[in-house]
Formats: structure tokens, C-alpha cells, sequence
């Protein structure tokens, strides 16, 4: 059973390191990462990223744009195989990830952002 808890904390102190080997060793190798922030980052990718080695590129490239990048960790919420991670970014931005496991490994994540209601 993973501590989701111990979990988050550990997750949002690796993206303050911007350390993505200590984010990624958690992850299997063929997992499936969506994201609005994707589309805008990887060209042609639609925001669905496949695979360990192209989240790492992802990511890299994500850290190299924003380089002040810093997490607060806002709620951790368990779900049945899966955590939602709710946090604001240096910026103030409310976001949260959604990772669902498998095996103990994330299979599957989900980049979510706090929607402004329009005028």
C-alpha cells in the first residue's frame, strides 16, 4: 500500500530540487502522461505524452522555460490505485496532478489546472 501522504510531499520536494530522476523513478517505463501544458510544450504531441523517455524530455523542457519553477503542496487526495495532488506553483496558479498506479509504479498521469470562470 503506498502512502499517498509521504508520497506527495516527496513529489513536490523533487520538483522544487528539479530533480526528475528522483520524479521518474516511479514511473513504468510505458506510461501515459496528459496535459494542457504538454500541447503548448511539445509540438504535435496534443498534450499526450508516451512513455518514461519522453516524459523526461517533457519535463526537461518544461524546467529549461521555466526555471524559478517551485511547488507548494496544497491537499493530497487518495482515490482507490491513484492520488490527486493538489498544489499552487510559483506563480500562485492552483493545479493538481492526478497519478494512478499500477503495480506501485504510475502508469497513467493527468496535468490539471484550475479553470477561471469566463465573463
Amino acid at each position: 500500500m503506498i502512502d499517498f501522504h509521504a508520497y506527495s510531499i516527496e513529489w513536490c520536494a523533487a520538483w522544487n530540487a528539479h530533480d526528475l530522476d528522483r520524479l521518474l523513478g516511479g514511473f513504468d517505463d510505458s506510461v501515459v502522461f496528459k496535459s494542457p501544458a504538454a500541447r503548448k510544450i511539445v509540438p504535435g504531441s496534443d498534450g499526450v505524452i508516451v512513455g518514461k523517455a519522453a516524459l523526461r524530455s517533457y519535463w526537461s523542457e518544461g524546467l529549461r522555460l521555466i526555471p524559478n519553477l517551485h511547488f507548494t503542496l496544497v491537499g493530497t487526495y487518495e482515490g482507490i490505485d491513484c492520488v490527486t495532488i493538489a498544489y499552487r506553483n510559483q506563480d500562485g496558479r492552483q493545479a493538481s496532478e492526478v497519478l494512478v498506479f499500477s503495480d506501485g509504479l504510475v502508469v497513467q498521469g493527468f496535468g490539471t489546472y484550475l479553470v477561471s470562470p469566463s465573463s
